[in-house]
């Protein structure tokens, strides 16, 4: 029967694995078959597990047939030893590997030579433990070499495990490539995860085989450059194509592609760390750092001790190398890159690009709040101890920043997109923080100045859209008729109603729009206007063509038009020409009639003159007039004023009189009342009939003083103020533009009292009542303003304001005679009283009196 365990790794042949099965039984060399155990992220081999051992094997090694435990479970110290190291490496290569080792660690004690080389998914591994030891010099001095070895093997090997975990974890997509078809040798989880491959798929695999979808779209140009070159190249926003979440997505990197050098300075490959910004958010990018795998070899055939010390010292200037390479690249990578380690936030790196962004406060061992105390009230240091206590990374997106400037020693604003990535060691427990920052303050700027640029031009084109369906709209109204014409041979864009009936064609019967002038109206060279047309559009000169005889163009016409060509631009360049056609006929007809009515006029001069005499003599007969009419209403409301004083004593003593039974009848006193009321009234029409009467004498007889206008503004003011305050009103007077007023003291005084009391008295409910009195000079006139928010007044009240006895309104006490008497006397001393006036929104009157001087 087969053994169990090499049913599997061995041929299906049953005859030939007996015969091995045999073989493997009786040899004196130890045998194991390994199969490798990867890092959960599936990239890296970790440790081995045991499927078989031959007899020999676990007699050497004193272990059982299948160990339940790992190889480095069983043998920890094969790690620093370089055994795992050499295994692993096996495997890897895919090629034999021999080496010898002298182990003295974990129960064991001896020489062992050690073939090596993988099987499918196994390893397979020969050893023997040599008999003949060494001789006392050469063994202690071999025993020496193999510490030194171990212990600088152990170091670099601690170093090559945390770049690994740096690689690892870096939040940035990474990978190697060799080679002119760009071998995939190294990819970081990222990039694995970013272009939807396992590592399986990609590594050994060339770039554009792994990634076929990304082919011929330029970045094999790229990558060729770089490798011909020797120059990174720098890209940002760059589009690609990946099939990953069951579908072919378009994404956008940020990435940078850097040559890698052989020792002898060829270039062997290029080195990639990219970003993904997809959906044009360009503020997350990461950490572009290479760890290229450390390839340790333990290559010393023989056990001499200098042998040994030369693959140490090999080994060591590998990872120099290495060292400098990840220093060059993060010393490339556009962007600001330091690590902060421990609880505190210590800086223990920090490139050029972030020395600059901190204006050179960065210091090895310095706190980053010691360096930037200005971040820490800005919250950064306590997203630093959030990464630091959680192990989550945080990610910041054009986050504003003030750092202090100490050349200017003032606090300048910044836009940063960042990341803070937790570092871990290998219990993966954070020991520090990755800061990968990005300077995007002149982007965040110029987008905010280009959104200001892109809504001010739409606003612009708007508005001039809007201004021109206005303007087509007061054409479209407008009776002059109107065509706009474009381009060098004149074709019509745009015509009116007017200009469409003013000139009808007479032959075309196709649409007018988008035709020249001339193939439209071909009579319209005969009359010379192309070539007026053809001079506005060359200089930008305006053209006029007066009074035409319309014949020219439509034979028969008795119309007379007057054109009038103009030059429009677009953004400052002639674009068209604007035609503006008027009917002049009646003008032109009239001046006919004009010049044959001169001659009548010269005539007529004549018997002009004898009417303006005999108009001269009607005057100063209806001045007479005049004067007698004031006259009589004086005198008869003179006459009139001692029949109602009888009246009104007859009436006090028939109420002193009236027996008490007559008083006590309802209607009585009614009556008694009544005529009180009316006799009352009639002397108050009396008054004011005698007060309009003595205006034209009072005009007469007052002349014009200079008056203080504000100290009498301000008596009127103290004689209303019980009306001020009983409505709750405010009076505003500005009249620094005329404080001095040449009129009449008393008239004056009257005007602004009438106008004054009438703004306050018809005020509107539900608002306070506000009066504005203002004063200038306007064109040798003194205008006084008086504005309030009262009522109002509808266009039929205003027409109605200013006649005698008429009163608009009955909620207030009032005769109607007050406007009537104050448009009197400002049209006897030569001025004008007007009225602006909207129901429910308030009045204006406006008096303009003439000054002197």
């Amino acid at each position: 029967m087969p053994h169990p365990t090499l049913a599997g790794p061995l041929a299906a042949d049953a005859a030939p694995e007996e015969l091995l099965h045999t073989l493997l039984e009786v040899a004196l060399t130890g045998f194991i078959l390994f199969r490798p155990v990867y890092a959960a992220a599936g990239a890296e081999i970790v440790d081995l597990a045991y499927e078989y051992l031959n007899p020999a094997a676990q007699q050497l090694l004193r272990l059982p047939q299948c160990p339940p435990e790992s190889f480095l479970t069983r043998f920890p110290k094969a790690g620093p030893a370089g055994i795992f190291a050499f295994y692993r490496d096996a495997f890897l290569s895919g090629e034999t590997q021999r080496e010898a080792f002298n182990f003295q660690h974990d129960g064991l004690d001896g020489y062992f030579h050690l073939v090596a080389r993988r099987q499918g998914p196994r390893l397979v591994v020969s050893f023997l433990d040599t008999d003949a030891p060494l001789p006392g010099a050469q063994a202690q001095a071999l025993r020496q070499s193999q510490a030194r070895e171990q212990a600088a093997l152990a170091e670099a090997e601690r170093q090559r495990g945390e770049l690994q975990r740096v690689f690892e974890q870096a939040p940035v997509a990474v990978a190697v490539y060799r080679g002119p078809q760009y071998i995939i040798e190294l990819a970081n989880p990222t990039v694995c995860r970013l272009w939807g491959r396992t590592p399986a798929q990609l590594l050994g695999k060339g770039l554009f085989e792994a990634l076929p979808e990304v082919a011929g779209m330029g970045y094999e140009a790229l990558l060729d450059g770089v490798m011909a070159t020797g120059v990174p190249h720098v890209a940002q926003a760059m589009e690609a194509q990946h099939d990953r979440n069951g579908q072919r997505e378009t994404v956008f990197w940020d990435f940078v592609y850097v040559p890698l050098y052989e020792a002898d300075g060829r270039i062997y490959g290029a080195m990639v760390v990219a970003t993904e910004v997809t959906e044009q958010v360009l503020a997350r990018r990461q950490l572009q750092q290479l760890n290229e795998e450390l390839e340790l070899r333990v290559t010393a055939r023989s056990a001499e001790a200098h042998t040994a010390l030369f693959e140490v010292e090999r080994q060591r200037e590998q990872l120099r190398m290495q060292q400098r390479l990840l220093s060059q690249i993060l010393g490339q990578v556009p962007a600001a890159i330091a690590t902060l380690s421990g609880p505190e936030h210590r800086f223990s790196f920090f490139n050029d690009q972030y020395q600059a962004i901190v204006a050179g406060r960065a210091a090895l061992g310095r706190t980053a709040a010691e360096a930037m105390p200005e971040v820490q009230e800005q919250g950064f240091i306590a997203l630093l101890d959030q990464v630091y206590a959680t192990g989550q990374p945080f990610v910041g997106t054009e986050t504003s920043i003030m750092l202090h400037d100490p050349a200017t020693g003032r606090a300048e604003l910044r836009y940063v997109d960042f990341i803070y990535q937790p570092l871990f060691d290998g219990q993966q427990h954070p020991q520090g923080i990755l800061a990968f920052i990005i300077d995007v303050t002149d982007r965040v700027r110029a987008r905010k100045q280009t959104d200001t640029l892109q809504a001010a031009m739409l606003a612009v084109v708007q508005r001039q859209a809007q201004q021109r369906q206005e303007l087509f709209q007061i054409f479209e109204q407008t009776p002059v008729a109107i065509v706009l014409l474009r381009e060098p041979d004149h074709r019509i864009d745009y015509f009116n109603p007017a200009f469409e009936e003013l000139f009808p064609p007479e032959v075309w019967a196709g649409p007018l729009q988008g035709h020249t002038l001339a193939e439209v109206y071909p009579r319209i060279k005969l009359a010379g206007l192309v070539e007026l047309m053809d001079r506005v559009y060359a200089t930008g000169e305006s053209q006029v063509v007066l009074d035409m005889p319309l014949e020219k163009l439509q034979p028969g016409s008795p119309r007379y038009v007057t054109f009038a060509y103009q030059a429009y631009r677009e953004q400052g360049r002639i674009t068209g020409v604007a035609a503006f056609v008027y009917d002049v006929t009646d003008q032109v007809l009239a001046r006919h009639q004009v010049l044959a009515l001169n001659e009548e006029l010269a005539a007529s001069n004549e018997k002009m003159r004898a009417t303006n005499a005999a108009l001269h003599t009607t005057n100063a007969q209806l001045t007479r007039t005049n004067a007698d009419l004031d006259t009589f209403v004086y005198s008869a409301s003179h006459d009139l004023k001692s029949p109602i004083t009888n009246i009104e004593g007859l009436l006090g003593a028939l109420r002193e009189h009236l027996p008490p039974n007559a008083l006590q009848e309802p209607l009585v006193p009614r009556l008694l009342d009544m005529m009180g009321g009316a006799v009352a009234r009639f002397q108050q029409t009396l008054g004011h009939l005698t007060d309009i009467s003595r205006l034209q004498e009072a005009t007469l007889h007052q002349p014009a003083e200079a008056i203080d206008l504000p100290a009498l503004v301000e008596a009127v003011r103290l004689d209303i103020l019980p009306e001020l305050a009983a409505a709750g009103a405010t009076l505003a007077v500005d009249l620094a533009a005329c404080p001095t007023v040449h009129f009449s003291a008393k008239n004056l005084r009257s005007i602004i009292y009438n106008l004054l009391s009438n703004a306050v008295k018809y005020g509107a409910p539900g608002r306070p009542t506000a009066v504005l009195l203002r004063g200038y000079r306007l064109a040798g006139q003194v205008v006084l303003a008086v504005h309030d928010n009262g009522l109002g007044l509808s266009q039929v009240q205003q027409g109605e304001l200013f006649r005698m006895f008429r009163r608009l309104h009955s909620h207030v006490p009032g005769s109607g005679v007050g406007l009537y008497m104050v448009k009197k006397m400002v049209e006897n001393a030569g001025g004008t009283i007007a009225v602006h006036s909207e129901l429910g929104v308030g009045s204006t009157f406006t008096v303009s009196l003439p000054q002197a001087g």
